[in-house]
């Protein structure tokens, strides 16, 4: 790599690129209705998580798991912003574009609703006995 590319470390760059990933969450957050019934999930398993104190192996597996479809939607939703920006007519490959994303945000969905299955039917069923 050139020397004349090589950018010096910025105290002050990094606190802009926090600024503009916390504006991006926030974005995502403030305009996705999806993104709040991830949240409203996730409140709920973590509800359940601590009304059955699950162990900290089963909290890592699920904060994993929610972080993945959290991960999976923010995905989704800049392919969408930025189809709808590239393309606004009508085109069958931006259609295939988003619904391939939205279909990574459904197995990412199905992944962590599996995990909570393995996590939580032992539990519940036992309670319910």
């Amino acid at each position: 790599m050139d020397k004349k590319t090589v950018k010096s470390f910025s105290i002050i760059k990094r606190k802009e690129s926090l600024g503009h990933a916390l504006r991006g969450m926030w974005l995502f957050l403030r305009t996705q209705h999806n993104a709040w019934l991830h949240v409203a999930s996730t409140v709920f398993i973590v509800g359940l998580g601590i009304a059955y104190k699950i162990s900290h192996i089963e909290w890592m597996v699920l904060a994993i798991v929610i972080g993945i479809v959290f991960i999976a939607e923010a995905f989704n939703t800049a392919i969408e912003i930025d189809i709808d920006l590239t393309s606004p007519e009508y085109h069958p490959y931006a259609k295939d574009t988003k619904d391939v994303a939205a279909g990574a945000v459904l197995l990412s969905a199905i992944l962590a609703f599996s995990v909570g299955l393995i996590i939580f039917l032992p539990k519940i069923l036992a309670h319910v006995r």
